[in-house]
């Protein structure tokens, strides 16, 4: 078992992808003009889906990333698959239905972003022998609450994890639960408990931990993760930063951040840089530092994708 500690290094096989993703791509309509109430009339078209969102981020960054997902036979899947092709991103985990390919509208904020949700094709992923071997040669898997919230889905995360397991791939998990996306039939927070102890990275919000625990102090929330199994809680606090915790030390961190025209994929943008420096041989506190900067860069953007910089650039930029 690995073990993981704030203030060391990962150690990693030799593998053909540093990093895959599982989970959804979708598009993102993005209000032209800041609002919460979903009160503005001109929306404009985004790539999306925080699986791809990482690998994206993670390939500018100088990563051998892949992700696995499906997407609809329609103009909408078509746009998703060729942004990818574009980004030089191996596209061979993408599976293509006839359900509709799934989008996400969401006002511009400078705060926690509000979705409204519509789902076709993200959850009808297959688990197939080439994505098991991917798994296996991956050092990392990542996925977050999306394909755990319907069944077909689940099942492929839950295989994944088993695969993972037994390869030696360390697993990364996003748990950014949103109650409307899971099935009525399921208990989502409990499901989502229950796979904590699996998981050796976890990244909760905020908002994420309030949804899963109810009202506490970040700390707290923590050590809550902890508890249930967790090696490695980091707990990002929008403008106040982010908290980093293994099972014997919390360590906080202030933002980066200068300038805020959209916190979409602001998250992701964190995941890509922190996974980043642990592959390319960071301590776990200094790649959290990573982090702190690709989220910092990305913020600077509207929409979930920034023109990430190379590796050796942004840690240059933001002196990390």
């Amino acid at each position: 078992m690995t073990i993981l500690n704030i203030e060391e290094k990962v150690s990693f096989e030799e593998k053909q992808y540093d990093l895959l993703t599982i989970g959804e791509i979708l598009v993102d309509m993005i209000s032209k003009d800041f609002s919460e109430d979903f009160s503005n009339d001109e929306y404009v078209k985004k790539f999306g889906g925080s699986p791809a969102n990482i690998v994206i981020n993670t390939k500018r960054l100088g990563l051998n990333s892949i992700v696995a997902s499906s997407v609809g036979y329609d103009g909408f899947g078509d746009f998703l698959v060729s942004y990818l092709q574009n980004q030089g991103v191996d596209i061979s985990l993408i599976t293509r239905t006839t359900y509709p390919t799934s989008m996400v509208v969401v006002t511009r904020s400078k705060g926690t972003p509000i979705p409204i949700f519509y789902r076709g094709a993200d959850y009808e992923i297959e688990y197939t022998q080439k994505l098991e071997e991917a798994i296996k040669n991956s050092k990392i898997m990542h996925f977050s609450t999306w394909p755990l919230s319907r069944e077909k889905s689940r099942k492929v995360v839950e295989k994944g994890i088993e695969a993972a397991k037994k390869s030696g791939t360390l697993i990364g998990f996003d748990p950014n639960y949103h109650k409307d996306l899971w099935d009525m039939d399921v208990d989502g927070v409990s499901y989502i408990k229950s796979i904590i102890k699996y998981v050796d990275f976890i990244k909760p919000s905020e908002d994420d931990a309030e949804r899963i625990f109810g009202k506490d102090t970040p700390e707290n929330q923590i050590k809550k993760f902890i508890e249930l199994g967790a090696k490695l809680v980091v707990m990002t606090l929008g403008k106040d930063g982010v908290i980093v915790a293994d099972k014997n030390k919390m360590q906080r961190f202030s933002t980066l951040a200068t300038e805020v025209q959209d916190t979409t994929g602001a998250g992701d943008a964190f995941w890509s840089g922190f996974y980043t420096g642990i592959v390319k041989g960071r301590s776990i506190q200094e790649a959290v530092k990573v982090g702190l900067a690709a989220s910092a860069f990305k913020l600077r953007y509207v929409g979930a994708i920034s023109p990430m910089p190379k590796y050796e650039d942004l840690i240059k930029e933001f002196n990390v």
